[in-house]
């Protein structure tokens, strides 16, 4: 599986550590859409990146880093087909891949601590989808951005 990285200028650490932690657990590749400078970086530009990768098949998913997770994933839902769910704990995480469907993920660097952060990132990526009543969800969130493209 290739897992798409991505953030700001916060997050360089953290971004480091998790790829470096998603290799060696789960032998996935994780192929990097952040900055590796701590210099100001806005974080849209890495966010619509990894989304771009996601919706696009270069990936298989998203992983998003900035100072709160939120504006990093602000970025990323713009992109139609992008479902994805800021965390600060792994209970969220595990249920936005088993009923959501999510195929991205961000958390914030000044939010959690990095071993919180693994455990998010374990619940994410070990969280299957449920289909079933998720689904008839999952399909009237892909209603919302039909309908969206045609205003």
């Amino acid at each position: 599986m290739k897992i798409g990285i991505g953030n700001d200028h916060v997050a360089v650490e953290y971004k480091k550590i998790i790829s470096q932690y998603i290799e060696e657990k789960y032998g996935y590749e994780v192929i990097d859409f952040g900055t590796d400078s701590t210099e100001r970086f806005d974080y849209p530009i890495a966010g619509e990146a990894v989304a771009n990768a996601v919706v696009s098949g270069q990936v298989e998913k998203g992983i998003v880093l900035c100072g709160t997770g939120v504006g990093i994933s602000l970025a990323a839902n713009k992109v139609n087909g992008i479902r994805c769910v800021t965390c600060s704990e792994p209970y969220s995480a595990k249920l936005s891949r088993e009923h959501n469907n999510t195929n991205m993920l961000a958390f914030g660097a000044r939010v959690v601590g990095i071993e919180l952060a693994k455990m998010i990132v374990d619940a994410w990526l070990e969280g299957k989808f449920e289909g079933g009543r998720h689904q008839r969800r999952i399909d009237l969130l892909a209603e919302i951005e039909e309908k969206q493209k045609k205003q």
